[in-house]
């Protein structure tokens, strides 16, 4: 762990700036997986979709995935929803998403960047 001597204001804003800098590499650099996991999304099967997502990961080694989860954003009808993050991408939302498409969104998606467009329900751009 690095120690920093904290002197004065202007010290505490270089750390703050290269804390920012260092988070924002680390953030827009690696690769996200993001699991609706309201308790519409916990319904319709996303604890089986998150559990196969990370025995998938953990299958294929892959170590440069953050796996998250979020609440309802108002798609019920659409659940189970995983969001697939990759830099430089948009963020695509895909929907009724079940275990048995994990593998498929792992290889083709997140380690091969090819949308699987029939899935697709969404997709944010910057």
């Amino acid at each position: 762990m690095e120690v920093y001597s904290l002197k004065t204001i202007e010290d505490l804003k270089r750390l703050r700036d290269q804390v920012q800098a260092e988070t924002r590499v680390r953030h827009e650099s690696s690769k996200q997986i993001i699991v609706g996991m309201g308790t519409c999304g916990i319904a319709a099967g996303a604890r089986d979709v998150m559990s196969a997502i990370l025995d998938e990961i953990a299958k294929r080694k892959l170590e440069d995935i953050t796996v998250r989860q979020t609440g309802c954003i108002g798609m019920c009808e659409k659940e189970v929803l995983v969001d697939i993050v990759l830099p430089g991408k948009p963020r695509i939302t895909y929907g009724r998403v079940t275990a048995a498409d994990v593998p498929k969104i792992i290889v083709e998606h997140v380690i091969n960047g090819n949308l699987i467009k029939e899935m697709v329900v969404g997709k944010i751009t910057e």
